[in-house]
Order: C-alpha cells, then sequence, then structure tokens
C-alpha cells in the first residue's frame, strides 16, 4: 500500500473502535518483546500509517489521529505519511502522555493492547489520561485481528546453536551466575521478555525478522536455576543434540502469561519495567505476587563481553573492513567513471555492491540493518532506506553517506562513512570538519571507569555547537554479539542513561549533521572499553576503515587531532593492505596518508 491508501484501515479501526465502546486506541511500533524490528505480523503501525520508523506510536481517535515520531524520522515520516490522516508529533519533545494530559476529554476510554507496552511507558499513558479525567483501558485482545486482512503468520524462523567457545560460556554457568544474582536481590523468579537477552543466555541465535537473529520467546527463570523458555518447538527441528537444553522446560508461547500467574503466586518476581509488558506485571499482581522492578541482570551481564566475544568481534571487524574498504575504493572509482553517462551510479547499486563485497568474507551471515545508502538530500534522513522510487544518483555535488553492518558468526558490525568525490560547499566542509572533530574528541577520551554515557554525550557535540549545530540523534549505542545491533544498557545520549561503562562494554560513536533537502553526513566506529591505568578507561576502535578527509577543513583541525587521525589511518593501513583487493590499495594508501602531506596536497604549488 502507498500513503494514500491507508484510509480505509483507519475507518476500520475507528469502527473497531466503535463496536468496542472506546473512544480512542494507542498503536506502539512494537511487539511483545519490545522490538526496535518487528516481524511482518507486528508491524501494526506501518500497517496502520505507511510510517516505516524503528520507533513511533499513533492514537486513532473518532475524528482525528496523532503520530509521534523521534528526532530521526521527522523528514522521513512526512514523506510515508498522508498529512490528511495524521497529524505528526515529537515522540520525545511532544510525548503522548502530554497531549493526553492536556487534550483528552473526560469520560474518554482510551484502549492498548497490554502485550504491546512496557510497564513504565503505560505508567505515563494511564497517569496522563487519569490527569484529564478519562481512563487508559488494557486490551487482552489484538484489534488489528479484526481489521487486517491477510495478515502475516507469526514467524517461524530456524534456531541455532552458539557454541560455547564462541560464547565463552556454557549455559550452565549463565544460568548458575544470573540465579545467584537473582537470590542477591531477594527475588525469586526472572520474567524475560527481551529475545536477544534470552538467546544470549540459552547460547542460542534465530531467525525469526531478517538482520536480528534473535528468535522470538518468553523466559521464566528461578532462583533455583530452573528454567521454563517459552518458544514455538518448530524452530528447534528434531534433534536437540546441538543444544545447551538438557534440563530446560519447553512450552510453547501461548502459554507464558497462565504459567506465569501460576508460578508468580506470593513469590517475587523481577521485571524490567522498561521492557517487559504491562500484561507481564498484571498476572504477576492478580495472581498475588510481588513486583521487583529492576532492569534485568542478564541484560547487564551480556553488556559484559567475555574474552571469547572480544575476540570475536576483532576478527569478524578485519573482515568487515576488508569489505567495506574494497567497497569505499570501488565507489571513489566508478562514480566519476560513470560521469556524464545515462546509467548513473544508485544507492540501491552501491547497496548491493557493499553486500557482495562482504559475502566474499568469511564468517559473514548477512546485514546487521539494512543498510543506508544515501546520496544528497536523502541522507538528511537518519534512518532513510532506498527505495525504487527514491533511488537517487550518487554523483559529485553532495555527500554520500554509507551507515552498514554485518552479522558474523564471532560477531556484530556497525559503521558509517561519508564521502564527497566532488568539490565540497563551503556550508559542507565546515558541518563535515565539526562532525570529524567531534568524532575525534569522543573517540579519543579518557574517562573514570563507570562514567556514565550522558556524561560523555557533549564531547561529540561540542564542535557543532561551537558553529551553531546539532544532530537530533544520540552519538552511540550498544552492540550485540551476533545479536542486535542496537543493544541496552548503555547509550551515548543527551538523555540520562545510568549505566556506567566499564572494560568489556562495546559501543558505537556516531556524530553527524543533517540538513534537510540538501545533505547529511555521518562518522562512526564501533568501539570497545579497555581499560586505562587504575580506574580509567578509554575506547580502542574496532573499526577498520578509512575515513575520508576530503571535505574536511583540514587546517582547523589541532595537533592532536591530526596526530589521532594519523595513528588511527598506520593501523588500518597496517591491518588491511596485505588483505584487500590489489585495485584497493592504492585508494587505500590515500585515504591514509598523513594530515599534513594531505593539507600541502591541497595548497596551490
Amino acid at each position: 500500500m502507498t500513503k494514500n491508501d491507508r484510509a480505509p484501515v483507519l475507518a476500520a479501526l475507528r469502527g473497531w473502535l466503535g463496536a468496542a465502546g472506546l473512544d480512542g486506541l494507542i498503536v506502539p511500533r512494537t511487539d511483545a518483546h519490545q522490538s526496535e524490528v518487528t516481524a511482518p505480523r507486528d508491524d501494526c503501525l506501518h500497517y496502520l500509517s505507511g510510517f516505516t520508523g524503528s520507533a513511533g506510536l499513533a492514537l486513532v481517535l473518532e475524528d482525528n489521529a496523532l503520530l509521534f515520531v523521534d528526532g530521526r524520522y521527522q523528514v522521513q515520516v512526512r514523506q510515508e505519511v498522508d498529512p490528511a490522516l495524521f497529524e505528526v508529533r515529537h515522540l520525545h519533545d511532544d510525548p503522548l502522555d502530554r497531549w493526553l494530559k492536556t487534550h483528552a476529554r473526560p469520560g474518554w476510554r482510551i484502549g492498548i493492547d497490554s502485550m504491546l507496552v512496557a510497564g513504565s511507558l503505560y505508567d505515563r499513558l494511564a497517569a496522563g489520561c487519569s490527569a484529564a479525567g478519562a481512563e487508559l483501558v488494557p486490551l487482552d485482545t489484538d484489534p488489528f485481528d479484526a481489521v487486517w486482512r491477510e495478515r502475516p503468520a507469526r514467524p517461524l524462523g530456524a534456531i541455532r546453536a552458539m557454541p560455547p567457545e564462541v560464547a565463552g560460556e556454557t549455559v550452565l554457568q549463565k544460568r548458575a551466575r544470573i540465579a545467584e544474582g537473582l537470590r542477591e536481590r531477594g527475588a525469586d523468579l526472572l520474567v524475560e521478555t527481551l529475545p536477544d537477552n534470552i538467546a544470549w543466555l540459552l547460547n542460542v541465535r534465530g531467525s525469526d525478522v531478517p538482520m536480528n537473529p534473535v528468535p522470538h520467546s518468553f523466559l521464566l527463570l528461578g532462583s533455583d536455576n530452573r528454567v521454563e523458555w517459552f518458544v514455538d518447538r518448530r524452530k528447534l527441528g528434531n534433534d536437540l543434540d546441538a543444544y545447551e537444553l538438557d534440563d530446560v522446560t519447553l512450552l510453547p508461547p501461548d502459554r507464558f502469561l497462565d504459567r506465569l500467574a501460576a508460578t508468580a503466586v506470593e513469590r517475587t518476581a523481577l521485571v524490567d519495567a522498561d521492557f517487559a509488558p504491562q500484561a507481564v506485571r498484571a498476572a504477576i499482581l492478580a495472581a498475588g505476587g510481588r513486583l521487583a522492578a529492576q532492569t534485568s541482570p542478564i541484560t547487564l551481564a551480556k553488556a559484559a563481553k567475555t574474552p571469547a566475544e572480544l575476540r570475536g568481534y576483532r576478527d569478524c571487524h578485519l573482515e568487515d573492513g576488508i569489505a567495506v574498504t574494497d567497497f569505499l575504493a570501488w565507489l571513489a572509482a566508478e562514480v566519476p567513471a560513470r560521469r556524464g553517462r545515462a546509467a548513473a551510479l544508485t544507492e540501491l547499486e552501491a547497496e548491493e555492491r557493499l553486500l557482495a563485497f562482504r559475502k566474499e568474507r568469511t564468517g559473514f551471515i548477512e546485514p546487521s540493518f539494512r543498510t543506508i545508502s544515501a546520496a544528497g538530500a536523502n541522507a538528511a534522513m537518519c534512518h532513510y532506506a532506498a527505495r525504487p522510487e527514491t533511488n537517487a544518483a550518487i554523483d559529485t555535488a553532495a555527500p554520500y553517506l554509507v551507515d552498514s553492518g554485518g552479522q558474523y558468526l564471532n560477531g556484530t558490525t556497525d559503521l558509517t562513512r561519508t564521502l564527497m568525490i566532488g568539490a565540497p560547499s563551503p556550508r559542507m566542509r565546515k558541518a563535515y570538519t565539526a562532525v570529524l572533530k567531534g568524532f575525534v574528541s569522543l573517540m579519543s577520551v579518557r574517562f573514570p571507569s563507570g562514567t556514565q554515557g550522558h556524561q560523555l554525550d557533549a564531547f561529540a557535540r561540542r564542535a557543532l555547537w561551537e558553529v551553531g549545530l546539532d544532530y537530533d540523534h544520540g552519538t552511540g549505542h550498544g552492540v550485540g554479539h551476533n545479536l542486535l545491533v542496537h543493544e541496552y544498557p548503555h547509550r551515548f545520549d543527551r538523555k540520562p542513561n545510568l549505566h556506567g561503562l566499564v572494560p568489556g562494554n562495546i559501543m558505537t560513536v556516531e556524530p553527524g549533521y543533517y540538513e534537510e533537502g540538501a545533505f547529511g553526513m555521518r562518522i562512526e566506529n564501533q568501539v570497545e572499553v579497555v581499560a586505562d591505568g587504575a580506574g580509567f578507561c578509554r575506547f580502542s576502535s574496532l573499526t577498520l576503515a578509512p575515513i575520508d578527509l576530503a571535505m574536511a577543513d583540514l587546517d582547523a583541525l589541532s595537533p592532536e587531532e591530526a596526530a589521532f587521525l594519523d595513528h588511527y589511518h598506520a593501523r588500518v593501513r597496517a591491518s588491511l593492505m596485505e588483505r584487500v583487493r590489489p585495485q584497493t590499495k592504492a585508494f587505500l594508501l590515500s585515504q591514509t596518508r598523513l594530515v599534513a602531506e594531505q593539507r600541502t596536497d591541497r595548497r596551490p604549488a
């Protein structure tokens, strides 16, 4: 469907509301696992509105509808959604709970599927309704079952085992550690609804959603180390010998809430309020159980990578660096070679070629997310995905941004590079120089162990702020080990993140700048947090790919900034020179020259 085909869906949903005795319905972007990327069946917000982004929610009322999206999608949403049907609001600056508090009418009954909303968000929405004299009504039925014709089936992606030698720990070792943590916290039961946490604990990987190698499932872990895994048995196949599941009880997912209620009687259940569905909390309390609302201990354990996992990250980034550098060299040669021809190089062709380079690398499985291959104004959309109708030519008039990553058997990669093949405008050079300086600033910072992400975020923004610029997204995120490319709990952001960084954490560093209708730019490396003296840490780059300096004002770089780039490029050159294709070597040498040499080359003879 196009954005102009959503009116019948909206009308059908309003008909359902009337029959259900409701004045409105909140439609989240997420599924029962709070997944950033959902299976087609669960992508109700897209079916309703046409919006394809990974963060948002809608409120459908009898006479209007509102769509809330974050800063990454303020440009994209207006291209995908019919403004005659939906009024667009900012998810964080003007959130739905605040809107309900000031605009909801007394007596309104606003429905929400209680399996699709985390407990913490549910509380905020309920408070917003209550302040206006309205009521938030948790639903135990899915309204889209009634209005979505030919709704896709639930996914049945095959599950594979993650060998303990790759993970660094056996399932029994992990379970014992988490169960001990439950006892220390005074909890009897851990209720786990995050698929990546479950995959990590049980040393499995899945394929329910492409590029997100986790099986959709639920899990209960008792302080006595007993495990019940609620997963569709068909995903595991007939032979379980490869899995570490000897004393794990397997149950179907539709038994999860009933079994939780039976297990939680007079027990303390640890539930992550930011992710576990409201239906989980309600089931525990209805059974007479007690809630301990805390970050899942699996989330925290998973973020501290084992030595085996860290080796995997380093190895797969070497493979990924070869593929990406071969691609960048091909791109830099291909764009000018096609100048003036009818068959210009396009975003989709470049995306396909990058995938082809990655497929040649050892251990590569699939992309870790849909590649952002963005030329010109398309790069101003932070999470742009090229489509035939938007497929722009890559030329010399504006920067080309490529944000991409891979899922490997031994790790996950994520990086962004911005190339300028022609002559940049003064505006582009000013912005890119600020982005580069911010990137170097955060990459080179030394900080006390336990420092929180928001305490470091401004290092990446300061150079942009000094020239009156900024970007409306976070500066970095955790990355899973052949798991999700966006891994909680760590983030660099202006918003508080209370989880301290310690050696073994994996993060990205990715400042950028975006000018609607003109261009976008971002530089991103994936990094490992490493010890740097007693009580201090620094970032060690995992990403191995040259950073294009063609748009940068090299004279504006300090000696320390130039030295950082020279050191990084020397490492990239030493790591890749004997591994890249012969036709890539000249490009790699040129891209990794000393800053001082590149300054000299630009000055008139």
